[in-house]
């Protein structure tokens, strides 16, 4: 896949954010900055801040700390800073949107800079009112709405701690979070609209907080206006909190250690308890900022729609890196084909958007409903599309590229962890972009590719994605469970993060994610990543997705599976596909079996779950399935195995 597919033009790298960021640094070329940033990611730090113009209110005695190890760096030692205050209020008197909202059933909002200072003020006053103070962990259960951003506004400016929580959940598993993070306070809505039918925020919480006792008061945002089971004293509806204080109240923002904690973000483990990153002021909105800068060329004033979650890190990353960029961020709370297939193609039309991102999954899902959808629309704000959340396959990023994008548009893709605050590989638009690739490593992280001893493996080989120096956006730990942390990402090599993302890169410095390396496929003594198959599979014109994982086999030790699910009216035999594998990658490297499905295991924003379609199948434990969007697919897995 060494194919380029897009190159930029004088006037992308001279308009680039990057080429202007290079230009201040007194650096000649994107080379030099890797080297310089991977050598002093202080100094590299101080660059980033600059253009983010940072307005601390006492500036740091010292940028990097390492007394603790480069697994606790502490960073902007002696300074004080409000994430509110560098999002919000210092951009007040900017005339662009701050955020626009649609819902499902095509209700709009637009709030400016000032409204939301002013809102995300006024509830900062409310809640601290209800007791609400500095440390506190609060849960946000709410979809994308406005609302949300002035919540994630004003926990901030009170220094307590917000802990998302995707609005798809079920009761056990946010209560799992809640009672994790020992939560005061949750804020949630009465429900929403997905697919046309209610969805009862409420009644889910009700439910919750029977096992999460910590949490004393909730906060309900009206919505839907269908009756919710209330608490006396317990509960209080958000305009109650908004509108028990006055607009001319005076600005409450706590000035904070940059290392105070902000966000904790779960993600789902292998097995047992899902895992809460920590990231603080100082970290996670700064290297969110960073990436859609440097990778998305985002500037001012212009408007970038990702379609996520507030619960998943994309949902904050959205929000917090465009507001610090003094763009509007788009925030649509509905399904991506609803009421039609063109849904999201509608809404990048009619409200101008020239960013968008999405997962691979869900332009595999929408390119089956064919090219005359996004076709119906005037697409032409769009500068920039993205991807993240999983490997590409050629065929929907060409579908991507050219019916959305028209083959104008860089692909950016993004790849990174809610551990990392956002990517550690991507693009950059004053570079050529290769099908399917990462056409950097994003500065500052010193990541590099690994062997099984910890070496360095040279150009063309896959081994370990790993990063060497420390950056501002990692987690600062999981949440009361440190040793989690150190096992999980340094207990592999002394000193060194290791991610577990199999990757290669080429000489020309263009990079490739094979999949996760615990899901390495060993086959005929040779290592390849699922997606090597899944790609060759999905070529086919019958098939949608595909998903391949390594079976144990008492001769040759492991074997591939590979499950596919079929296009709708699509038709292909098994025997067909081992072939068409077979033509690409070898005979050897066939697979054992080709299972048809009819739906693959996902996680609520959109990875396909490996691990979990191998459990299942092989009848092993699934472990944490509290992000599986789709349990039914996983429960037709057992019987296979038994072919």
């Amino acid at each position: 896949m060494s194919e380029i597919v897009w190159e930029p033009t004088l006037d992308w790298i001279k308009g680039a954010r990057i080429t202007q960021f290079l230009a201040r640094a007194g650096l000649g070329s994107l080379e030099e900055l890797a080297v310089r940033a991977d050598q002093d990611p202080a100094w590299f730090t101080e660059q980033v801040l600059q253009e983010l113009a940072i307005e601390w209110f006492e500036p740091p005695k010292q940028i990097l700390d390492l007394g603790g190890g480069i697994s606790h760096p502490r960073w902007f030692r002696g300074a004080r800073i409000n994430i509110a205050h560098e999002s919000v209020t210092k951009q007040v008197g900017r005339s662009t949107p701050a955020l626009i909202w649609e819902s499902e059933s095509g209700e709009t909002a637009t709030w400016s800079f000032a409204q939301l200072d002013a809102e995300s003020n006024r509830l900062a006053h409310g809640l601290r009112a209800l007791g609400l103070v500095n440390g506190d962990r609060v849960g946000l259960f709410l979809p994308m709405i406005p609302e949300a951003v002035a919540v994630l506004l004003a926990v901030a400016r009170l220094g307590a701690i917000a802990v998302p929580v995707f609005s798809g959940f079920g009761p056990e598993a946010v209560a799992g979070r809640l009672a994790d993070c020992g939560a005061r306070f949750l804020v949630t809505a009465d429900g929403l609209v997905r697919r046309g039918k209610p969805v009862p925020l409420k009644a889910t919480v009700e439910a919750a907080l029977a096992s999460a006792p910590t949490v004393e008061r909730v906060v309900v945002v009206r919505r839907t206006a269908e009756a919710v089971p209330w608490t006396e004293g317990r509960d209080v509806w958000y305009s109650e909190v908004v509108g028990a204080t006055v607009p001319s109240l005076p600005s409450l923002m706590e000035h904070l250690d940059p290392e105070d904690p902000f966000l904790i973000i779960y993600t789902s483990g292998t097995t047992g308890r899902p895992k809460g990153a920590v990231h603080v002021h100082g970290g996670f909105p700064l290297k969110a900022a960073q990436d859609i800068a440097h990778c998305y060329d985002l500037q001012a004033g212009e408007r970038l729609f990702w379609f996520s979650d507030l619960g998943w890190m994309m949902g904050p990353w959205l929000i917090l890196g465009s507001l610090l960029l003094g763009a509007t961020a788009f925030l649509y709370d509905g399904a991506p084909d609803f009421p039609e297939p063109d849904r999201i193609w509608a809404m990048v039309a009619r409200h101008r958007i020239t960013h968008l991102g999405v997962a691979p999954t869900i332009i595999r899902s929408l390119m089956a409903q064919g090219s005359a959808w996004p076709a119906k629309h005037d697409l032409s704000a769009l500068r920039i599309i993205g991807g993240a959340g999983e490997p590409w396959n050629p065929e929907p990023y060409r579908w991507f590229f050219e019916h959305v994008g028209g083959g104008r548009c860089p692909l950016v893709n993004y790849s990174g962890g809610t551990e990392t605050s956002g990517g550690i590989l991507s693009c950059t638009v004053t570079r050529p972009i290769k099908l399917c690739g990462f056409n950097w490593a994003i500065p500052g992280m010193g990541a590099t590719v690994l062997d099984e001893t910890g070496h360095e493996s040279p150009p063309g080989v896959v081994g370990e994605l790993a990063l060497r120096v420390p950056w501002i956006g990692m987690t600062r730990s999981f949440w009361q469970a440190d040793e989690r942390y150190r096992e999980s990402y340094w207990s592999r090599f002394p000193g060194v993060w290791v991610h577990g993302d199999w990757v290669s890169r080429d000489a020309e410095g263009h990079w490739w994610i094979h999949g996760r390396s615990d899901d390495t496929l060993k086959i005929a003594g040779k290592r390849l990543g699922p997606a090597e198959y899944e790609s060759v599979l999905v070529g086919h014109p019958a098939v949608l997705e595909a998903a391949a994982i390594a079976v144990p086999h008492p001769v040759k030790g492991e074997v591939v599976h590979a499950f596919v699910v079929l296009k709708p009216d699509g038709s292909a035999a098994e025997s067909e596909l081992r072939d068409l594998v077979a033509a690409h990658l070898g005979k050897p490297l066939a697979p054992e079996r080709v299972l048809f499905v009819g739906a693959l295991p996902k996680t609520r924003n959109a990875k396909v779950m490996r691990r979990v379609i191998k459990a299942a199948y092989l009848g092993r434990p699934t472990g944490d399935l509290s992000a599986l969007e789709n349990p039914e697919a996983v429960e037709a897995l057992p019987a296979l195995g038994d072919g």
